[in-house]
């Protein structure tokens, strides 16, 4: 996770996940039309995550 990812992340969770798969973009969208704190810290989950 690069510093860019994560200050993407903050700008604009659903294009930090763009490359995790249509899942996430979703998921991530979804929660960010309900609130932009709780897109963000599942933007970092995924992006954080070992298993890629």
């Amino acid at each position: 996770m690069t510093i860019w990812r994560v200050v993407l992340s903050i700008l604009f969770p659903p294009l930090a996940v763009f490359d995790k798969g249509c899942g996430s973009i979703i998921i991530v969208f979804l929660l960010t039309l309900f609130g932009w704190v709780p897109g963000v810290i599942a933007a970092l989950v995924i992006l954080n995550n070992p298993n890629d």
